[in-house]
């Protein structure tokens, strides 16, 4: 057992670093104060952390990474400044600094109060991108003074994103920085929704079949993003003529004497004062306001099929609902995910910036930001890859009213925009490194990120779209009801809390849980004696034969876990999530009394999902079978194969030993090689090699080396079958802890209906992440 742990410690182990709280954009779920406070509070304060990219374990490393050794690169740079790119992680680092002076809807809350606003905006490049970020927050509100602060440390990075600075110092501050420093600088806030509602635009437009230069524009707001989407608009074709911009107070109009420059460049002297008057016969509205300031009458005063983007959040300039009401011909969009159409940065700005860095490009200019627009636009226009439309639970997803731009969870989106971004770099003469193999830097970008973050976005977005009814068998714990919370607010399920009523609603107010939509049921009390008899009635078919009389399944449903399950097998509930102290396997006892396996084989097993940065992967059995015979190594193998497939991932199959391809002949190998035989026999499509150890499956190049024959070629394995339970459950448990790596599980495969069994110190994202999975079954 310790030979095989090493052997698989050992070997990768930055591969298994983790993609850690990869952050769902694609939803909108309602976060309460106490949940958003925690995460941001819990383990390792804040969202981001530096970790070392270079071995640091003995003294000659720590001789290399500092001194004596460090100054050889020093020296490098000094001679050429460009060696700053090949000896450190200049390349890779943008610094996002803001002065906290319009953070988000919160105003100037200061630098300080911004920080956490930073450090999510690093965690999305990394996510996204995997671009490392600083965030720096810089006390200083005068232009000069910010200026000069950024222009001193700007050595240190490959960018700079500007966020969260106010209008109008915010134009100033950009302006001289991009032609002050030779890195690329953009302010996300300006650029970002002018990007992605110019693809938007673009497709619109082709939707509603009229020509750019003819289309008149209504801008409400005159902020920073109003402006600069104004200005892209203008780069793509509006006339200027065309635009009507308003303010609080009206539309820019020449006759007013309170504008400054940046609103005086669209000023019109057309005879319009109100958005009321300008929206009249308009083809296209972009509202960058506040909610509620459009109403169902002004967009059937627009012009024939109208493009309305009500991008102010969290409630938009005017509900989808009232929009879609108003007329049949509407092209509707907004920021929100809930609805069709969401324009979201984050489809922008961490593929700009990598595109930028990755041909270290001395700016992002208009070529590069208009590549960009054009890039998602064209994008929206192809086939959708299945993974993007099962989120979505559309089969039929394709280009048209209700899709005019990509959704942020489209893998494709890192290759298409980086290379349009890097392209224009090098045709407008701004790239210093330019790409010489197109081919190599798609496949580059591809394997930057992995499948772990796009899987998790899939996994949540899917629940969201169809929450199960999901019962959470010990509902009167604390860490249930917070479970159960962030569940509900979060829309992955519909929580059922079984438990004592009175202690279920004292816990709950004493820890500010709102219990509202959650269902509360109480198993022992008065109300539900008739539901127990039911309940025991259908028990007692199932068992009768078996040793079972009725007393004794009326008895049994007086226990939280029967009673539990029975709401499952009774249709009164999809799943549970069930919760153990001592003993796992007695646990399950029930489980398979009352909802039974669903296969031939009459086979259960347990899998575990860990999240790692070269991709999930998927290890088993971890909690059911002690001591499995090839037989149940290959049911446990089929189990596992058609699990995988659900979240659109391809099985490549290691059955795991101390053996390599029948190096020993005795013991424990001989049944895994049993197991493979017969795969091979009778699954000859799957996927599946083995005996082997876990180096071999890991290093696919190696295998494919020293054991060409092999079935999986030099692909690494993505699903692990142990031999027994003690290794892989032990091993599991160490990959979790020491690599710091996400997990989901265990999963038990095989049953009838979803019930997952947690640990009783399961945390409230273990719980969240189970209630997905139930809300996902059977899709």
């Amino acid at each position: 057992m310790g030979y095989f742990c090493a052997r698989f410690f050992r070997h990768q182990v930055s591969a298994l670093l983790p993609e850690r709280n990869p952050l769902n954009v694609d939803c909108m779920p309602k976060v309460t104060k106490e949940e958003a406070l925690w995460y941001h509070a819990q383990g390792r304060p804040g969202k981001i952390e530096v970790v070392p990219t270079k071995p640091s374990s003995t003294q000659s490393d720590l001789s290399l990474a500092y001194s004596p050794g460090v100054a050889e690169p020093c020296l490098e740079i000094e001679k050429d400044p460009e060696n700053a790119y090949k000896y450190t992680a200049k390349g890779n680092l943008v610094a996002v600094i803001s002065n906290g002076t319009a953070v988000l809807g919160l105003g100037d809350i200061g630098a300080l109060a911004g920080k956490p606003v930073m450090e999510g905006k690093g965690l999305l490049f990394k996510v996204f991108a995997d671009i490392d970020v600083f965030d720096i927050e810089v006390d200083q509100t005068d232009v000069d003074a910010f200026v000069e602060t950024v222009k001193a440390i700007a050595p240190t990075f490959g960018g700079i994103n500007l966020e969260d600075i106010k209008s109008p110092e915010c134009f100033a501050i950009e302006d001289r920085l991009k032609k002050e420093l030779s890195i690329p600088v953009m302010h996300d806030d300006q650029h970002g929704t002018a990007i992605i509602s110019g693809a938007a635009l673009l497709n619109g437009l082709e939707i509603a079949g009229k020509k750019i230069d003819e289309v008149r524009i209504v801008v409400n707001g005159a902020g920073a993003s109003a402006i600069s989407c104004s200005r892209l608009y203008k780069l793509l074709g509006v006339p200027a003529g065309h635009i009507y911009m308003c303010d609080s107070k009206g539309v820019l109009h020449t006759s007013r004497s309170d504008m400054n420059a940046m609103k005086l460049e669209f000023a019109t002297s057309d005879p319009v004062h109100t958005l009321q008057e300008a929206i009249r016969g308009a083809d296209v509205f972009l509202g960058l306001s506040k909610g509620n300031v459009l109403s169902g009458e002004m967009v059937r005063s627009m012009a024939s099929n109208p493009i309305v983007f009500a991008l102010a959040n969290p409630n938009p300039e005017i509900s989808y609902e009232e929009a879609m009401a108003s007329r049949p011909d509407i092209i509707f969009a907004t920021g929100r995910s809930d609805h069709p159409n969401q324009v979201n940065n984050v489809l922008g700005f961490p593929y700009i910036f990598r595109g930028a860095l990755d041909v270290r490009s001395t700016c992002i200019n208009e070529e590069m930001k208009i590549a960009a627009v054009r890039a998602i636009s064209a994008l929206a226009k192809e086939p959708v890859p299945d993974v993007v439309a099962s989120v979505y639970k559309k089969k039929d997803m394709s280009f048209g009213r209700e899709y005019i731009i990509p959704k942020p969870v489209d893998p494709r989106l890192i290759t298409r925009i980086s290379m349009a971004v890097a392209r224009a770099a090098m045709e407008s003469g701004v790239a210093r490194k330019p790409v010489t193999d197109w081919d190599g830097y798609a496949f580059e970008l591809e394997q930057r990120l992995g499948h772990s973050n796009e899987m998790m976005r899939m996994i949540r977005t899917k629940a969201k779209a169809n929450p199960r009814r999901v019962v959470l068998s010990h509902g009167s714990t604390l860490r249930t009801l917070q479970g159960a919370q962030a569940v509900l607010n979060h829309g992955l399920a519909h929580p059922i809390l079984v438990g004592n009523y009175e202690k279920i609603h004292r816990i709950a107010a004493e820890n500010n849980i709102d219990l509202e939509g959650m269902q509360v049921v109480d198993p022992w009390c008065e109300v539900n004696r008739e539901t127990r008899e039911r309940y025991a009635a259908i028990f007692y078919e199932k068992r009768q034969r078996k040793g079972t009389s009725y007393s004794d399944a009326l008895e049994k449903m007086k226990l939280r876990e029967y009673f539990s399950l029975m709401m499952v097998e009774a249709g009164d509930a999809d799943g549970v999530i069930m919760t153990y102290s001592n003993n796992y396997i007695d646990s399950l006892r029930p489980v398979l009394q009352v909802i039974g396996v669903n296969n031939q084989a009459r086979h259960v097993a347990g899998m575990h999902m860990l999240m790692t940065r070269s991709g999930p992967i998927f290890l088993a059995d971890v909690s059911v079978n002690v001591n499995p015979d090839s037989n149940t190594l290959v049911q446990t193998a089929l189990l596992v194969a058609d699990a995988v497939r659900t979240y659109n991932i391809e099985p490549r199959i290691a059955m795991l030993s101390f053996s390599n391809f029948g190096n020993i002949a005795e013991g424990s190998p001989t049944k895994v090689a049993a197991a493979v035989e017969y795969l091979h026999q009778n699954y000859p499509q799957l996927l599946v090699d083995g005996e082997m150890q876990a180096d071999i499956a890991l290093d696919g190049r190696l295998r494919a080396e020293k054991f060409p024959f092999n079935k999986l070629g030099d692909q690494p394995a993505n699903v692990y079958i142990f031999p027994c339970l003690s290794s892989g459950n032990i091993l599991s448990k160490f990959m979790e802890k020491l690599g710091n790596l996400e997990s989901i599980g265990p999963i038990l495969l095989g049953l009838e209906k979803p019930v997952h069994v947690l640990p009783e110190e399961s945390s409230v994202r273990d719980i969240m992440n189970m209630a997905s999975i139930i809300s996902i079954s059977g899709e």
